[in-house]
């Protein structure tokens, strides 16, 4: 993988010029800034910026002023690779909290596949898509106890995705009898060779059986039926081994810097 190429392609198609993520979100350009505003349950934030020193305070700036009027607090998606390379810093000193900083994965759907042959689910384990309220409520539940936050917001992006968009996202739960173990998405942005692999969790009881494995397996398959070329993931530490085994790339980092309550 040519990692310079193949991180320009994602930051024009995925992030420059990036598509509203839900039938309520509009993504706009506003000088150097790309960003997306929703409802309160949808995400609000900046996606993609090129500033330089000079303008970056300012920018920072018009961001909170555009977004406190709107009543919404939000997310600036920071990457590695942005500049000027003290961005991370003027966001804090702007009342910014960062979050952890993931890894931007990327691999090529086809190596993955082949990486990937035999990665079925666990004896004892099917995967099936969630297509309904009923099913969005068993992956909801999986994220709840997999990473111990609240699934609202979630719930309501999903079923609003699948009302609006159903082609745009795929979800999956794994299942032990009628207990959900583990639980992904996956969105699919039409147009673009690019699919992101989102919310991989498995519930602590079952975690290293491969389920998770499991998981990616099934959405590269997918991603690969819809003529996606690569997957994309913003990995956590505890993931990305995981991932590099199947064939994933580190390309940059990416840091949430949130703003508001």
């Amino acid at each position: 993988m040519d990692h310079a190429a193949v991180l320009a392609l994602y930051d024009r198609d995925m992030r420059e010029g990036a598509a509203p993520d839900g039938s309520g979100a509009r993504v706009e350009r506003a000088g150097s800034v790309v960003r997306q505003t929703a409802g309160a349950q949808g995400w609000n934030g900046v996606l993609w910026s090129a500033l330089d020193e000079r303008s970056a305070d300012r920018a920072i700036a018009e961001q909170i002023t555009y977004f406190g009027g709107l009543g919404h607090d939000f997310e600036w998606k920071l990457y590695g690779h942005d500049r000027p390379v003290d961005l991370g810093a003027r966001l804090t000193a702007a009342g910014f909290r960062a979050e952890p900083e993931e890894t931007l994965l990327i691999g090529e759907t086809a190596e993955v596949i082949r990486l990937s042959p035999d990665t079925r689910p666990p004896d004892g384990i099917r995967v099936v898509r969630a297509t309904d309220p009923a099913g969005v409520d068993l992956v909801v539940r999986v994220h709840e106890k997999a990473f111990g936050t609240d699934g609202t917001r979630l719930r309501h992006r999903l079923l609003a995705r699948l009302a609006a968009d159903p082609g745009t996202v795929v979800a999956v739960v794994a299942l032990a009898g009628d207990e959900p173990v583990g639980a992904a998405r996956m969105e699919l942005v039409p147009g673009t060779r690019f699919a992101g692999l989102w919310g991989g969790g498995t519930v602590e009881s079952w975690r290293g059986r491969g389920v998770y494995r499991a998981l990616v397996a099934h959405r590269a398959r997918v991603a690969a039926a819809h003529g996606h070329r690569f997957l994309q993931v913003d990995a956590l530490p505890t993931s990305r081994p995981i991932l590099e085994r199947l064939g994933f790339q580190a390309l940059s980092t990416t840091t949430p810097y949130l703003y508001g309550s």
